[in-house]
């Protein structure tokens, strides 16, 4: 079921009892009065001609909206508009009867004030077929201008061709057993059809024209084996089903093309038959119409179908579905005069209608269910229930919900009913000098908020003295007053005397909030990644142990443990309170990040290599196609073709896993930092670095703020590091050296970098201390126990100096990554924090 409906605009039933098909419907302009009517015959040779003006749903249909009703005696099978008469470029209306052809003129004439419009329906001329008649086509036939010929397909599969009101000439197709749908291309002046052999077939109109006159199939078979000229394709396609019809189109934003709908697809082929697209179809279609063209090169198709349904196609996208209340056999768009591109539907029954496209949603409900003998005795029962809920609910008479007692924050504004003493307006556009109003603002909270901002809003051409005002904090219990002032900005009325106050704010939470059970130590936390992160607290000891599966995501929780545990301390005023790590260094996890984020840059290259060389291969077999299609001597492709298809698609694969890479590294980029900036945590806290060693820790392993193929993060803190181990981490003095800068690449492994840190980690721990400053070589010599790096250890990876002082960055978590092996850290802090917290 579709949720959208296609909405009724006009619908009639056409006749008792008769029956239609796809040619038995034709919605154009058949009286020349620039808007067009709607024609429709009948198996029972009934023609009707309407004119549908918009009515109230429901409504009858008016008598005047049937202009015409005329019985023609034969079967109507096909109708047509066109430029049928000679002499004349006004439209005509050709009806096909299985044996005989006739072309009408209709016009109508005014009407005076007592009686309506009068039309009539005039013979021009008329055929008498000497086969039964299948279908019709008609257009300008060899190039011909102001005027269409007719082309008509016998059962037996001859084409029969008339130049308005004379015989031409007849053509049996080759093959024929029997006739499928046929139509006219302009631009090619060819014939479309789709044989019984299940091909898409095409005639040029030339070679019919010339090829020798056959009365019967037999003669027709005779001229292969004889002399004259042979009927032959211009080009053939194999579809696999049977043609319900055929379109050909050619719009301004779309190249020309012919369109098949099939028994289960849809295709669309360029004018020399190649194909363009195909659209599986995953139900019966019954008709289909191929009418405009909205985004450049796309073609927009109505397709119906045997589930009462009508879909819009543009090329094989699916825009939207409508539902019907009848399987159309025939659809057309007209033009009316009070609305343009109405969808005109004709089922086989005769249901006529006019719809358009809306959003009125069509509901399924459900089915009555059958009629049970009631049990009066539970119905008094709920009965009784009931009016005890609806007596509860009228002991009140409020009708607004109540406000709860303990809001958080309250806003109150008082409007002061006299003008101010001294006019506060000002920048007003008025000469005049105007009064102004106090308005008194208090916010009151109950709990202990941050960062509030008040923010007054009038509407114009009122305007208030500040509109904006802020408050660092305000206490439990407390409030904050403020006196503003209204004036009139502009010099004109205003049209509301109302305004607005609002307040943001920010509280602080907790970790935990209150809890009876004093014994409480342990705290977990879940984060929207998916790790789950355990905070332990001793119960004997001032020690927290942090806990996780994923080493990175310990970053978080750690800092803001720190981070908090310094606010509680300093408002209590302890002067002696320090945060302790005892170690040892989670180095190996670390390095786990370290060899995952240089494996995906690895990838990032070998993916860059492949994709240049499958586009040089691709370029070099696109020059190879160009000059053989070049060549004025046709030769075999040799599999060309072929080769340049499994490369594009080779490409495309490869550009794909590329694009899914880079995901991946920015997704471990982030990590590495969080687990970085966790490192350079611990290891301020395991040697109780100043402020400006951590400041220089943290630039040496965090230099970049975006990682990058070109300058990577592991050439960076190589080359940082190995900097610091050169000059204040060195030995002595004398090892102190400072290597000229060199171009920073791409190293080969991890292994160095992994070295360094290590080393750097030692020295720490062995007295070494971080500086930039002249001094540092003074406290490089108080290092004791430190082996001096080798020269050739370090050539390699030697950068800037200066690259040890950026700036730190910060990141943030954005995707999740394969779960490494975790490690349990410990914060410890004085032993100053009660048990019990």
């Amino acid at each position: 079921m579709s949720l959208f409906k296609a909405r009724d605009w006009w619908s009639t039933v056409v006749g008792e009892q008769e029956e239609f098909d796809h040619g038995c419907l034709c919605v154009a302009d058949v009286d020349n009065s620039g808007n067009d009517k709607i024609i429709v015959g009948s198996y029972k040779g009934i023609l009707r001609i309407y004119s549908p003006q918009p009515a109230k749903p429901g409504a009858a249909l008016h008598p005047e909206e049937l202009i015409l009703e005329l019985e023609l005696q034969d079967p109507i099978l096909q109708m047509e508009v066109g430029k049928f008469v000679s002499g004349t470029e006004l439209l005509h209306l050709a009806v096909l009867h299985p044996r005989k052809l006739s072309v009408y003129a209709f016009s109508g004439t005014m009407g005076t004030v007592e009686h309506g419009n009068q039309y009539q329906l005039k013979l021009m001329y008329e055929h008498n077929l000497q086969r039964t008649a299948c279908n019709l086509t008609f257009g300008g036939f060899g190039g011909v201008k102001g005027r269409d010929l007719i082309c008509i397909q016998s059962m037996d599969g001859m084409l029969m061709f008339f130049e308005q009101e004379s015989f031409a000439f007849g053509r049996f197709l080759p093959g024929c057993l029997l006739p499928g749908p046929l139509k006219y291309s302009s631009r090619t002046d060819s014939f479309i059809t789709v044989s019984s052999s299940r091909q898409v077939e095409n005639y040029k109109y030339q070679v019919l024209a010339v090829a020798t006159d056959a009365e019967t199939r037999q003669d027709s078979e005779q001229q292969k084996l004889g002399s004259g000229k042979r009927l032959t394709r211009d080009w053939m396609m194999n579809i696999g089903e049977q043609a319900l019809d055929i379109c050909i189109v050619s719009f301004k934003q779309a190249a020309s093309s012919v369109l098949v709908l099939g028994e289960r697809n849809l295709f669309c082929f360029k004018e020399n038959g190649q194909l363009r697209f195909m659209k599986k179809l995953e139900y019966n279609p019954s008709c289909f119409l191929p009418y405009t063209s909205v985004l450049e090169g796309t073609i927009n198709t109505l397709i119906g179908n045997h589930n009462n349904k009508l879909l819009i196609y543009q090329d094989v996208t699916l825009k939207w579905v409508a539902q019907l209340p009848h399987v159309p056999v025939s659809v057309h768009v007209a033009n009316f005069q009070d609305l343009k591109g109405v969808v005109v539907t004709l089922s086989d029954s005769g249901h006529l209608q006019c719809s358009y496209l809306g959003t009125d949603p069509s509901f399924f409900q459900a089915p009555k269910v059958e009629s049970r003998e009631l049990d009066y005795d539970e119905l008094d029962t709920e009965m009784k229930e009931l009016h005890k809920v609806i007596r509860e609910a009228t002991k009140t008479q409020d009708i607004l919900p109540k406000a709860e007692n303990d809001d958080d924050l309250k806003v109150t504004v008082i409007v002061s009913p006299s003008l101010d003493a001294v006019s506060q307006a000002a920048d007003n556009t008025v000469d005049v000098t105007l009064p102004s109003t106090s308005l008194k603002v208090t916010i009151w909270s109950r709990l202990s908020v941050q960062d509030v901002k008040l923010s007054v809003c009038v509407q114009s051409p009122l305007a208030v003295t500040q509109d904006q005002l802020s408050f660092a904090a305000i206490e439990p219990g407390t409030s904050r007053s403020v006196i503003l002032s209204v004036f009139l900005k502009e010099n004109f009325p205003p049209a509301d005397l109302g305004g607005d106050a609002a307040v943001s704010y920010s509280t602080p939470t907790d970790f935990l909030r209150e809890s009876d059970d004093e014994q409480i130590n342990v705290l977990g936390f879940k984060l929207l990644s998916g790790a789950t992160i355990t905070l332990l607290a001793s119960k004997t000891s001032s020690r927290y142990r942090i806990q996780c599966d994923q080493f990175e995501d310990l970053w978080l929780i750690t800092k803001e443990l720190i981070q908090r545990l310094e606010e509680s301390f300093v408002r209590e005023g302890t002067k002696d309170f320090r945060c302790m790590f005892s170690g040892p260094l989670p180095l190996q996890e670390y390095f786990q990040l370290v060899d995952r984020h240089f494996e995906l840059r690895l990838n990032a290259e070998k993916y860059k290599e492949l994709l240049s060389e499958r586009a040089v291969q691709y370029r070099a077999i696109q020059r190879r196609l160009l000059t053989h299609f070049k060549d004025k001597t046709p030769t075999p492709l040799r599999n060309l073709d072929t080769l340049l298809d499994g490369t594009y698609r080779q490409l495309t694969a490869l550009a794909d896993a590329a694009e899914e890479n880079q995901a991946n590294l920015y997704q471990v980029f982030t990590r590495l930092k969080s687990g970085t900036q966790l490192l350079v945590q611990l290891i301020g806290l395991w040697q109780d670095l100043s402020i400006d060693q951590m400041t220089i820790l943290k630039a040496t392993f965090l230099p970049l703020m975006q990682d990058s193929q070109e300058l990577g993060w592991e050439e960076c803190v190589d080359t940082a590091v190995a900097h610091l181990l050169r000059t204040c981490l060195s030995k002595s003095s004398r090892d102190q050296t400072l290597s000229s800068t060199s171009q920073l690449s791409m190293p080969k492994d991890t292994s160095r970098l992994k070295k360094h840190i290590t080393l750097l980690c030692d020295r720490l721990s062995k007295g070494g201390r971080l500086s930039l400053t002249a001094d540092s070589t003074q406290q490089a010599a108080t290092i004791s126990g430190c082996q001096t790096i080798p020269e050739s250890d370090l050539e390699e990876r030697m950068g800037d100096p200066a690259a040890a002082g950026m700036s730190p960055n910060h990141a943030h978590v954005t995707q999740k990554q394969p779960k490494p092996d975790c490690s349990q850290d410990a914060v410890e802090e004085n032993p100053v924090i009660p048990e019990d917290r």
